[in-house]
Formats: structure tokens, C-alpha cells, sequence
């Protein structure tokens, strides 16, 4: 069961920094996830449940790493050409018992065992074959071209953190250490939803003063890309008993409930009043723009989030509120994000006291250094920002504005997904 306390989120008062709301989520929300076992075919973007080690070294003998002679260095001449008889094969795969390299050469091909009492391995291009031996040049050293046994992964390392959200290369490196299936965080369940008479469902005919619903499909595709389960629950009415059963119901078998539009002060605003029905609102307004009115709060103990209405509010909101929320829940340690600096080529004002993000697009300027230009139109309501730009710049709290030339922390769409 969440619980968090009434001391920590208020109505009122000044508006919340977005650090101290994820902050304080840590400190008061468990992970909600269990754990599951998954075959590394499925595991591709899961969070480990625990820490996964090494079943057995990488690699596990020592081998070639080039195509060539397999020799023992203590037979090489200091002080000019070796010959060596050639005294085998070794392709990859090939059981070496039967090979010595003591006072001979072994043909070796790469990723083959070193035979016994081998040490090193010439390229064959820095050889000549003259019938059944082999010519070495002078100046390789010691251990040159031979793979240690356990040079990548000893038996036993860890390979994989728990909370780490997994990538293709964790998945290899398990294969390698022996794993065929890993243990993970179960994907959050999250009920979805949109609030508002005027939403209609897009490829529907719109009535007089109604708007197609963008905001769903958008957090949809977002929270999938973050790793969560989604349950869309489709659009609920601005009615305020309709909305409290509603979301009761979607407490019972959800671990997150999230919806859009209804969280701010105007009179047609429901979602408050029916939170406060069936659970309990905790906070709703941060220092951050777009977005301001996001409300947090409990719905029968299940975790409950009201995002803006505005889209481009909504896509704000779900990166750097939400998200932190996601992994928290899920069990994911969150990796800090990673913007570039670029400079700015455009002017800007701002309010001190709020984190603001502006749309921006990234040009070469004169000199070759990267500039980001503002979106031309303001508006949380402008779509067209969003495709029409390459990311967010992020200004500080107490940040006044933004003069061409300053350096602006940048955010790569793609990279906040």
C-alpha cells in the first residue's frame, strides 16, 4: 500500500520544485513491481529484479585473438628470426590436448584454444611458412594476441546491477556468462485516462466545440517506450460521480493511475473533487512550465497522477515528473539524464522560481558551434512544437530569461523516451 503524508504535499503555498516532488516520492512510495522470470529474448527494455553475475568467465579459456601461429615465447630468439617446426592445427572449437607448443609452432585460428604451454600468437601476416615450419620475426612481445582466460568477466562479477533498465549488450553479455533467462521487475500496470466533454476519439466526426483526443495516444506510446503496461480506459465525462467510480474501479487491478485535463482551478475542473472522493490529493501544483497544475495523490491506496490538459504540458509533465514516479514504482534506478550545452541564438524572458522548458531546434552557426533557435509561436497547445523540434532546453529556477549567446542545457527528444 503507498502512503504517503499530508505534511509533505499541500495545497497552497509555494509551488513545489520538481527535484524535492521526485525526491519525496523516493522517500514515501514503494516499489510496487514483483518479479518474473523472462528468456532473454523478452528481456530486451526490462528492469533486472537483482543483481545477475557471471555463471562462468569470459571467456572462459585462453584463446586467439587473431588468425595465425600459437608458439611459446620462451622459444623465441632475442636476437633474430625463429624457426619453429609447425606441430598442429587448432580451429575454433577444437579440443588442444593432443598440441604442444613446447620448441614448435601451432597453426591457430581465432577464438581457439592456446594449446598447452602457449603464450603467444604471431599473425600469419608476419610470417613466412617454409614447408613444415614456420619463420618469426623478432619484437612481438610476450602474451601477444592471446586472450587471457577471464579478461572480460570473471565467474561470479556481477554483470547487471538490480534496477537497471536492460539494453541489447546486457542481454549478450548474459548469453555469454552462461544465462538464458533473467530476473525482472513485472511491467507497471497503469490505467489510462483522458477527462473532458469536449474530447472526442480521433477519426470520429467532431460536433460543434469538440476536439479530437491527442493527449491519450501520446502518453500511450510514451509509457510503453518507458517500459510500462498500458490499459487505455478511454475518456471520462466532466462529471464528477461518474469520475470517482471510475477511478475507484480502476484502483482495484492498476498500480498507477493516470489521467490528463481536470486538475486545474476552473469551475468545469473535476478530477480534483473526485480524487477527493475516493482517496486523497496530496499536491497539485509545481514550479514548472508547461505544466504547472499536476496533481498527485491516492485513489484507495493506488498512486494517482493529473496531468494538464495542454499536450505539449502533458509531454513535458510525463518526462520529468512522471517518469521518476515510473521508476520508483518499477523498481528501475532512474540514470541521470544526459543533455548536451549548446548555445542559444534567440532571446527570452522568464519568471524566476520555476524550471522552464522551450522547444528548440539545433543549427550550425557561422563559427561551426551548435546553436538551438525557439520554436516560433508560443503555446502549450501547439503540437506542431513538438514535431517541429528537436528537443527541450531546460532553464533553471532562477533563471530570468535567455540571451543569444548563453549556454542552454538541451534535451534531445529521442533522448527523454
Amino acid at each position: 500500500m503507498a502512503q504517503l503524508s499530508d505534511d509533505c504535499f499541500a495545497f497552497g503555498g509555494a509551488l513545489m520544485r520538481i527535484e524535492d516532488a521526485a525526491d519525496l516520492i523516493a522517500a514515501r512510495l514503494p516499489v510496487l513491481a514483483g518479479t518474473e522470470w523472462v528468456s532473454l529474448a523478452e528481456a530486451d527494455g526490462r528492469v533486472a529484479a537483482e543483481d545477475v553475475v557471471a555463471g562462468h568467465c569470459v571467456p572462459p579459456f585462453a584463446n586467439s585473438a587473431v588468425d595465425g601461429y600459437a608458439v611459446r615465447f620462451a622459444d623465441l630468439a632475442c636476437d633474430g628470426e625463429t624457426r619453429l617446426p609447425v606441430r598442429g592445427r587448432l580451429p575454433a572449437g577444437a579440443a588442444p590436448e593432443a598440441v604442444a607448443a613446447a620448441g614448435g609452432a601451432v597453426r591457430i585460428f581465432t577464438g581457439a584454444v592456446l594449446p598447452p604451454g602457449a603464450d603467444t600468437v604471431f599473425m600469419q601476416e608476419d610470417v613466412r611458412r617454409d614447408g613444415d615450419a614456420v619463420l618469426l620475426p623478432t619484437g612481438l612481445k610476450r602474451g601477444a594476441n592471446a586472450r587471457a582466460a577471464g579478461e572480460d568477466v570473471a565467474r561470479g562479477e556481477r554483470i547487471i546491477a538490480a534496477g537497471r533498465r536492460l539494453v541489447p549488450p546486457d542481454l549478450a553479455l548474459a548469453a555469454a556468462t552462461g544465462h538464458a533467462r533473467l530476473p525482472v521487475r513485472t511491467r507497471l500496470r497503469i490505467a489510462l485516462f483522458s477527462t473532458g466533454d469536449e474530447l472526442a476519439e480521433p477519426g470520429t466526426p467532431l460536433a460543434a466545440g469538440a476536439i479530437h483526443d491527442s493527449n491519450r495516444v501520446m502518453l500511450a506510446s510514451l509509457l510503453t517506450r518507458l517500459g510500462a503496461s498500458v490499459h487505455d480506459l478511454g475518456i471520462l465525462r466532466d462529471e464528477p460521480q461518474a469520475l470517482a467510480r471510475r477511478l475507484a474501479e480502476a484502483a482495484r487491478d492498476h498500480d498507477l493511475i493516470l489521467t490528463s485535463g481536470g486538475v486545474s482551478t476552473g469551475e468545469e475542473d473535476h478530477v480534483r473533487t473526485a480524487v477527493e472522493t475516493v482517496g486523497q490529493l496530496l499536491f497539485w501544483r509545481l514550479a514548472i512550465k508547461p505544466g504547472r497544475p499536476v496533481a498527485m495523490g491516492l485513489v484507495d491506496g493506488t498512486p494517482f497522477v493529473g496531468l494538464p490538459g495542454n499536450p505539449v504540458a502533458v509531454y513535458v509533465t510525463l518526462l520529468f515528473v512522471v517518469r521518476p514516479l515510473l521508476a520508483r514504482l518499477g523498481g528501475m534506478v532512474l540514470p541521470p539524464p544526459k543533455p548536451r550545452t549548446v548555445r542559444a541564438a534567440f532571446a527570452y524572458r522568464k519568471k524566476a522560481g520555476r524550471r522552464e522548458f522551450v522547444r528548440v531546434s539545433l543549427a550550425t552557426g557561422p563559427d561551426g558551434l551548435v546553436e538551438a533557435h525557439n520554436f516560433p509561436r508560443e503555446g502549450a497547445g501547439l503540437l506542431t512544437s513538438l514535431t517541429g523540434s528537436d528537443g527541450l532546453a531546460e532553464l533553471p529556477d532562477d533563471a530570468t530569461g535567455v540571451t543569444p549567446g548563453d549556454a542552454l542545457v538541451f534535451h534531445p527528444h529521442t533522448g527523454l523516451w
